[in-house]
């Protein structure tokens, strides 16, 4: 059994998509449409950069989607050559497009607002994000409970057995960080992000997302989705509506989903637009294939081997 991946943000490089897009029509189609719904040159910003510009959050998000789609479709296969779809935060967007519950364009907008809503919720500096290495859940939770002290620290992302990423104010990151290893994590590294992702503190963008997602007709997906905040499979679309709500203040359940979708008979998982998802699929299942997609020769070797 095979499931389909897509990476989140922090994938994102200046001169993405830009040798697939001259290898492939269905790239360029795929960047061009992206391009029109959002009335942005988007693609020329991830083919020329400026990196600082890319790496903003209202055009990482867009970005890293419009080239994991951009991917999937230079593939040319459906959807249900996977039996389960799953993406990391943003990339559930790019999962749910791959699946045909959203429109590209659609999807694209979405992400917009997303993104834009994230950057907003918290003033920059306010807020602060810190992965901690040689740390699993139960051993993360304690830290992020004992640098709290009244503020937020929460789990953002529990990523796979010896990675957990911390969000909160910034105050309670700096101390979770200080208290990291003498409580029993190897290493702490604050992100360098924009903003708390994944925690309370972005409360308002979870409220601009239900307002977004109100209009919006989703399909049921062409497979089930493994779901962030619950790491569980479902195909109901005013469920995943409500999820995809949840998602910008919840704990996305990494570790759990690759670990369910294994369990469900999952042995293959292919990685479409990055290669991040990859390293974290092989600790939490050493025994699974993983393929990661992100060129045209990787493409052309993958289609051969599922045509």
């Amino acid at each position: 059994m095979r499931a389909f991946l897509f990476p989140g943000q922090g994938s994102q490089s200046v001169g993405m998509g830009a040798a697939l897009a001259e290898a492939s029509s269905a790239a360029r189609d795929a960047f061009a449409e992206v391009d029109e719904a959002l009335g942005q040159h988007l693609f020329k910003l991830m083919r020329e950069g400026p990196d600082d510009e890319l790496k903003l959050t209202e055009n990482a998000q867009p970005a890293i989607m419009a080239h994991a789609v951009a991917v999937f479709r230079t593939l040319g296969i459906e959807a249900t050559k996977a039996q389960f779809v799953a993406g990391h935060s943003l990339g559930e967007y790019s999962a749910l497009c791959a699946a045909g519950t959203l429109a590209l364009p659609n999807t694209a907008k979405l992400l917009k607002i997303r993104g834009k809503a994230m950057q907003a919720a918290v003033p920059v500096g306010v807020g602060a994000m810190a992965a901690l290495l040689g740390a699993d859940l139960e051993l993360a939770k304690k830290i992020a409970d004992a640098a709290a002290q009244g503020e937020v620290c929460e789990v953002a992302n529990d990523n796979d057995p010896s990675q957990v990423v911390l969000s909160g104010h910034l105050s309670a990151i700096e101390r979770a960080i200080g208290l990291a290893k003498d409580m029993g994590a190897k290493r702490a590294i604050q992100l360098p992000v924009s903003a708390p992702f994944h925690c309370s503190l972005m409360q308002p963008a979870a409220d601009a997302m239900a307002d977004a997602l109100s209009y919006e007709v989703l399909n049921a997906p062409a497979v089930p989705l493994y779901a962030n905040v619950t790491a569980q499979p479902t195909s109901e679309p005013d469920t995943i509506r409500n999820q995809l709500v949840e998602q910008v203040t919840g704990m996305v359940r990494w570790r759990e989903s690759v670990a369910n979708m294994a369990s469900a008979g999952v042995d293959e998982f292919v990685e479409l637009g990055g290669k991040v998802l990859g390293p974290m699929v092989k600790r939490i299942a050493p025994d699974a294939k993983v393929t990661s997609v992100v060129t045209i020769e990787d493409i052309e070797a993958l289609a051969k081997e599922i045509a």
